[in-house]
């Protein structure tokens, strides 16, 4: 799907609060970007927000950073959140390959992947923010019970992930082939907007990994 650009979405996104505009100054220090210690979720690739949005004023408890390439996209974002205080949700221009120069040792508690890009041809894979060029940056960033939670509608983009962090030597569980069948067991499932749209048209398959 094409991205649509947006006149001045930078600029736009300069609010002061919300938008972190040099995240790489806050590494090892986030915490007090957020001014607590309360635990660290980031979410890569928010999309417009519905997931992150939703999850961050469930969990006031929660410090929530929001992480997208593109500015047009996170200035959808922004219009969601300003119109309500949520503290603890800051958004960034982040590329993921560099994710670990934004984010210390030890110094998130959890990672969300919600339908990233599949990257279908097989030299793309290391593209994929399931291959062990992502996965052994996560590893670093996240404490010693930091997870992942991952959700995608691709079939070979999951078993990929799953052989992938097998290989990285992560722990997997709480694995679902069909999310939306599996309700009873996921009742704190929060969708994105994408998963509204296409969990009518064929599974959703989710799991949960943390580092050995």
């Amino acid at each position: 799907m094409r991205l649509r650009k947006v006149k001045n979405a930078k600029e736009r996104l300069t609010d002061g609060y919300y938008f972190i505009e040099n995240p790489k100054d806050n590494k090892g220090n986030w915490h007090k970007v957020f001014n607590n210690d309360n635990p660290i979720h980031i979410e890569i690739g928010c999309g417009k927000g519905q997931f992150i949005y939703t999850l961050s004023k469930q969990n006031p408890d929660i410090n929530y950073i929001a992480i997208e390439k593109f500015d047009s996209v996170l200035l959808r974002v922004l219009e969601k959140i300003k119109e309500e205080n949520i503290p603890n949700l800051k958004i960034c221009i982040i590329d993921a390959n560099e994710i670990s120069e934004y984010f210390n040792e030890n110094e998130l508690d959890r990672i969300y992947l919600n339908f990233s890009d599949p990257w279908p041809k097989k030299h793309h894979a290391k593209r994929r923010l399931t291959s062990p060029l992502f996965l052994n940056q996560y590893r670093v960033i996240l404490n010693k019970d930091g997870e992942i939670h991952f959700k995608t509608d691709n079939r070979g983009l999951f078993e990929y992930s799953l052989q992938s962090f097998n290989e990285c030597n992560y722990s997997i569980y709480n694995i679902s082939l069909d999310l939306h069948k599996d309700l009873e067991k996921y009742p704190f499932n929060i969708t994105t907007e994408f998963e509204d749209k296409w969990s009518k048209l064929g599974p959703i398959y989710r799991l949960e990994a943390k580092a050995r």
